[in-house]
């Protein structure tokens, strides 16, 4: 259990970086920095597939056709709707609605042979909840100025976000607890060569976007060197440490997990601000910690 918070806290680490990347590259449409980021991804992971090349032979058809499936809507779909949103609505917003994946996914994913007792669940759950009400009280507010179009757009496209990564993690671990013998650094790599061609493709149609200069844009160092480090660590590494959190927690407590993206996302972002969060934020960031250790504490009851 503890192993699986580990790896939870982990992935979140990693994965909160994905809020900082369209601040600092304001001017690339999100397909760009969507096509990017996975393109990147799948050609990090050639080495580890060359060196894994054991395994992954092992893999049969309907594991390649799982692992194009989680690609597109867990990683391609999922990220250009989180790079929309930031661009459109402002990345507090963004981890604010992406911020209820703990729950949603709880919720959702609490069924079956490892479903917990919603009495044991419903307090982390509600913690969890009152820490994101803290979290993102500020951003409540601002809904509402924020009117036009990109604004609602930003909006949508994140409700999207949130609708992909409730499907992703519950698929992906259903095939992951199916398979005993697959291994998890194996599988992320799966993931990353199945990515590869839909990355490719959507780089290309980047070729006939009007204004966009083709392939780097504007800052092509500043996009290359960021497109790396997501493909490296918000990817890989990422999808890797997710596998092992899927695996060895049930989907009740693994979904809770998701909290730390949110948690470093929301800390990347005022570093980036040179901003002290205020203290209900503070405050809230407390509570949805306290609520992933009421939830690994429920599982384990």
């Amino acid at each position: 259990m503890l192993a699986g918070t580990a790896f939870g806290m982990g992935a979140g680490v990693m994965w909160g970086t994905i809020f900082l990347v369209p601040l600092l590259l304001p001017d690339y449409p999100a397909l760009v920095l969507s096509a990017g980021r996975y393109l990147a991804f799948g050609l990090v992971v050639l080495v580890p597939a060359w060196l894994g090349r054991a395994h992954l032979l092992r893999l049969g058809r309907a594991d390649w056709l799982r692992a194009l499936e989680l690609s597109l809507i867990g990683n391609m779909l999922y990220y250009l709707g989180i790079a929309l949103a930031v661009q459109r609505a402002g990345a507090p917003m963004t981890t604010m609605i992406i911020g209820t994946l703990p729950v949603v996914i709880s919720v959702v994913g609490n069924r079956g042979a490892h479903r917990i007792a919603w009495r044991r669940l419903a307090l982390p759950l509600v913690v969890i909840g009152l820490g994101l009400g803290l979290v993102h009280h500020d951003e409540w507010g601002r809904a509402g100025a924020g009117a036009g179009e990109d604004y609602a757009l930003g909006l949508l496209a994140a409700l999207g976000a949130l609708i992909c990564w409730t499907w992703y993690p519950l698929r992906n671990a259903a095939w992951i607890k199916a398979r005993p013998s697959l291994s998890m650094s194996g599988w992320a790599t799966a993931q990353g060569l199945a990515t590869l061609p839909l990355a490719l493709a959507a780089f290309l149609v980047v070729d006939g976007m009007p204004g966009f200069d083709w392939p780097f844009g504007p800052d092509p160092w500043l996009f290359v060197g960021l497109m790396l480090v997501l493909g490296i660590c918000a990817s890989w590494l990422g999808t890797w440490f997710w596998n092992q959190t899927s695996r060895l927690l049930p989907a009740g407590v693994s979904g809770q997990m998701i909290v730390f993206e949110t948690v470093f996302g929301m800390a990347y972002t005022f570093l980036y601000r040179g901003q002290w969060p205020e203290s209900g934020t503070m405050a809230g960031l407390v509570l949805l910690v306290g609520g992933v250790v009421l939830g690994v504490r429920a599982a384990r009851a």
